[in-house]
This record gives C-alpha cells, sequence and structure tokens, in this order.
C-alpha cells in the first residue's frame, strides 16, 4: 500500500448550527521511508521506482529523493513521476553536496518511524525491504544492515583492487566504532527514528559513509542485526568513487577520533594554513633573494600567493561539500582575502598588546597567530564557505 492510498478520517465538526459533520480524505501515513541520494541518476530514478513498486507492496511507504542539483536533470525525473504517484517526494539540493548531508536531510523531511536509506544507482537490492522492516520491528531494533560479508552475501565483480580498499577502511572503522559491525561501510540500511534521532546532532554529515557517522554518533549502543546483501553491478551513469572519496572519508574518521572539542575540518584548515606559511616564506626569499626586489613588495606578494594557494586547497579539500565555482570561485577568494586581511590585523594586534604588557615575545606571536587561525576558519565558514539554503 502506498500512501498514495485515501481513507476517512475521523468527523470534523462544522463550526456552523445544523451544519452535517464532514469527513475528510486524509492519505494513509508512511511506516517506511525510503531515503534516495542522488547525482546523475536520471536514467536509473524510474526503474528504481518500478522495483521499488513491486518489492512494497503491501507496505505504507514513500520514497523521498535528494538529488544534489544533477546537471542531467534527476530532480525533473523524480518530480515527473512524483506527478503521477504520490508517495514520491524530490528535495533539490542547490550550492553543495555530499551524500551523508544528503540523507540525514531527507530522513529530517520524513515523519516515518522506521527510514531506509540506499543508493539511487540500482546496486542495493530493494527486495532486501520488507525483510529489513519486518527484523527490525520483530526484534525490536535500532538497525538493520544490509551487508556484504554475512551469509550469502557478496561485493559482486569488483576489482581485487576496489576489494582490497574496502577491507582496509573497514579495519580502519572498526577503531572508530566499537560495534561488532560485518559493514560498516554499507550504504544500505534501515534505521529506527529515535534511535536516529539520538545520533544525528553529534553526526558530522560529512562523505559518504553514513552508517559509520551514525553508529560513531550515538550517545549509546544500537541494537542491530545484519541481513546478506548481494552487490549487484551498476546499470546507468557512472560511479562517484574517486579520490575525494578516500579522502572525505579519512576527515570522517578523523573527526569521530578527536571528537567535537576539534573538529576535523579546523584541523585540516590549519595544516592548509601551515603550507601557506611555507609558500609565502618561499616567494619571500625568492623575491628578497633570488630577484633583489624590495622587502615590502616581495611581502606583499607572498602573501598574496599565500592567501591564494589556501583558499584553492581549502576549496578543494576543507570544504568539498560547499566547494565554489565559476563566478563563485572568484567572489569567494575575495571574501577569503578579507577574512585572512582581517586576521592579519587582529593578529598584529593582540601580539603587539601583549608584548607591550611585557610578554614573551614567543608567548605573544603565539597568541596572535592562535586568535587569528580561529578568526579565519571561523569567518571562512560563515562567509567564504556558508552553507546556503536547499531549494526543494
Amino acid at each position: 500500500m502506498s500512501i498514495a492510498e485515501l481513507q476517512p478520517a475521523d468527523p470534523v465538526p462544522s463550526p456552523y448550527r445544523g451544519a452535517e459533520e464532514v469527513a475528510p480524505l486524509r492519505p494513509v501515513a508512511a511506516e517506511l521511508t525510503v531515503v534516495i541520494p542522488t547525482l546523475n541518476e536520471r536514467d536509473n530514478v524510474p526503474l528504481l521506482v518500478a522495483r521499488l513498486n513491486r518489492a512494497l507492496a503491501g507496505t505504507a511507504w514513500e520514497a523521498i529523493f535528494v538529488d544534489d542539483d544533477s546537471p542531467d536533470g534527476t530532480a525533473d525525473a523524480v518530480r515527473a513521476l512524483a506527478r503521477q504517484q504520490a508517495n514520491i517526494r524530490c528535495i533539490q539540493r542547490i550550492g553543495r553536496r555530499g551524500l551523508a548531508s544528503a540523507c540525514i536531510e531527507g530522513i529530517l523531511a520524513s515523519a516515518s518511524p522506521y527510514i531506509a536509506v540506499m543508493d539511487g544507482d540500482l546496486q542495493h537490492d530493494e527486495a532486501l525491504l520488507p525483510a529489513m522492516l519486518a527484523t527490525a520491528k520483530g526484534q525490536r531494533l535500532d538497525l538493520v544492515v544490509a551487508s556484504r560479508h554475512v551469509g550469502s552475501g557478496g561485493i559482486g565483480d569488483w576489482q581485487k583492487s576496489r576489494a582490497a580498499i574496502s577491507g582496509f577502511a573497514t579495519r580502519l572503522a572498526h577503531r572508530v566504532i566499537k560495534a561488532d559491525l560485518s559493514d560498516p561501510m554499507s550504504g544500505f540500511f534501515l534505521v529506527e527514528r529515535s534511535a536516529f534521532d539520538r545520533a544525528v546532532r553529534a553526526m558530522s554529515g560529512q562523505g559518504f559513509k553514513i552508517l559509520l557517522d551514525l553508529f560513531a554518533s550515538s550517545p549509546q549502543p544500537l541494537a542491530f542485526a545484519e541481513l546478506p546483501l548481494q552487490f549487484r553491478r551498476r546499470l546507468h551513469g557512472q560511479s562517484k568513487l574517486d579520490s575525494m572519496v578516500a579522502w572525505e572519508y579519512l576527515m570522517l574518521l578523523l573527526e569521530k577520533l578527536t571528537g567535537s572539542a576539534v573538529p576535523a575540518r579546523f584541523l585540516l584548515f590549519s595544516l592548509i594554513g601551515g603550507i601557506g606559511l611555507a609558500v609565502h616564506l618561499s616567494v619571500l626569499w625568492a623575491g628578497v633573494a633570488g630577484l633583489g626586489a624590495a622587502f615590502p613588495l616581495a611581502q606583499a606578494v607572498a602573501t598574496l600567493c599565500a592567501m591564494t594557494g589556501n583558499f584553492l586547497l581549502n576549496n578543494l579539500f576543507t570544504y568539498r561539500d560547499r566547494r565554489r565555482r565559476g563566478r563563485r570561485l572568484v567572489s569567494g577568494l575575495a571574501s577569503f582575502y578579507a577574512v585572512c586581511g582581517a586576521g592579519a590585523a587582529l593578529n598584529v594586534a593582540i601580539a603587539s598588546h601583549l608584548a607591550g604588557a611585557h610578554c614573551a615575545w614567543w608567548l605573544a606571536g603565539l597568541a596572535g597567530a592562535a586568535v587569528s587561525a580561529v578568526w579565519n576558519y571561523a569567518m571562512s565558514s560563515s562567509f567564504t564557505w556558508s552553507a546556503r539554503p536547499s531549494a526543494a
């Protein structure tokens, strides 16, 4: 049963004396929401919806596709289906990307007691959904995971190199989570609403591995079961796996290992700041010692080179999920110049004040640099790489 089917609601008394009570029709509430993050999956959308219709016949369900503004028109394809089938919904996000954050937004947009997360590339077996739901309900579990590493599950026709990388990533994941989970890298799972609500505020929403994020962020151990999943081959489109996915995964692990006191994004921002310092000194030396330029000119050029390099590296790595492109790259660079310029002024002011108060020179310099680093990170996150609201 889909939520498009209607049933009579309780009678609503009319405010007018003598008028008949009205019993409006209302849709059946969804027991299960299937959240599907997408990026360039237009050809797979109608196939997946057809498969969900067959697999979930007899279940009150809905599907929420969370599309990261796919240039191939995936959101339009979802909306076309939604006009024919009321239990299909689309959230189109503008200005940011990321599988984990897309899943979180999709779950928060639902009201169902159970939510399943699966990919939109048809590699996950939708026929497992009824068994996952029945297992969660019957055993009162927080999570049911479709695992490639239990029972008859498998990774399909993966290359040996990809299988080795996945195995290594799984071993790293077990250093972050304590649960005896065979497949923490799985992107196909079902979660009970209250279990998600307890963990969501501690989740980083970073990268592609939301299941790992969920386990690592839960304030209490999660009761879970695993069902075997045989990974299928992609039919249409291209895989999103690249070197940046691995980088985001390492960033997620680092954030969960260090805790919320020191965000991994800040650590990376500071590391790139250190690289910028090395660039600054190298350009300054080349200008003064190599080209014989006047110090003020060499210092200005070195500062500009360091800030530009820092912006490009942060745009590529630190804020990949909010990456600026095209014209927004230029406006972002100007914003970063302004933020770092103010940070430099703050650095000098604080260090000078402390030095004038008879503080050790090295301590004054360190304090100024620390305040400047925090300022640059906070202001860059708020203005240069601010998270823009999504468009539905």
